[in-house]
């Protein structure tokens, strides 16, 4: 497990997978939102995409609670270039978990996974330009703002802008708050 101040970043485990479905997947708003894939029913966690196995180019995580030891969500490596060092970072955290200050603490645990432990030179992480909350996270883990991609995203029947924000080996504080 990589752990953070809050959270660890495990496995995902079978239990995992319907809480996942039912509060992640099956928000549409929500998944829309956090995925650049178009959203279709599932009734599986196999058909939303929740078993995918690990390999070099994606690494998926459940997010646990450390206080109270609680799957808190998902997070994931993906894009993992291992020529170029880099890869996209993303995260999503159950309804109930939201505005407890995870967020922050999952990115910091995502780099220490990609800096450390795969030997990365590059995260980068995309998202919607009105998602203060995980603008804010990545700024304080000392991720830039790179560019701003207009109307890149089609969220639930509308045009939105993502922000790039990017983060090199050598600019992570580890000890980053």
């Amino acid at each position: 497990m990589i752990r953070g101040a809050k959270v660890g970043l495990r496995a995902r485990q079978e239990s995992d997978l319907p809480v996942l479905l039912e509060e992640m997947y099956n928000d549409v708003l929500g998944y829309s939102r956090a995925d650049g894939r178009p959203w279709r029913p599932a009734s599986t966690p196999e058909q939303a995409g929740y078993t995918s196995e690990p390999s070099d180019g994606f690494a998926a995580f459940s997010v646990v609670e450390l206080a109270s030891d609680e799957l808190a969500g998902m997070a994931v490596l993906w894009s993992i270039d291992l020529h170029h060092r880099s890869a996209h970072l993303g995260l999503g955290l159950r309804p109930s978990f939201r505005g407890r200050g995870l967020g922050g603490d999952v990115v910091r645990a995502l780099c220490t996974y990609g800096f450390t432990v795969r030997g990365l030179r590059r995260l980068q992480i995309e998202t919607l330009s009105d998602n203060a909350a995980m603008l804010a996270a990545a700024e304080r883990a000392g991720f830039q703002r790179e560019g701003l991609m207009r109307r890149r995203a089609w969220v639930y029947g509308r045009e939105m802008d993502e922000v790039v924000l990017g983060l090199l080996h050598d600019e992570w504080q580890p000890d980053a708050s």
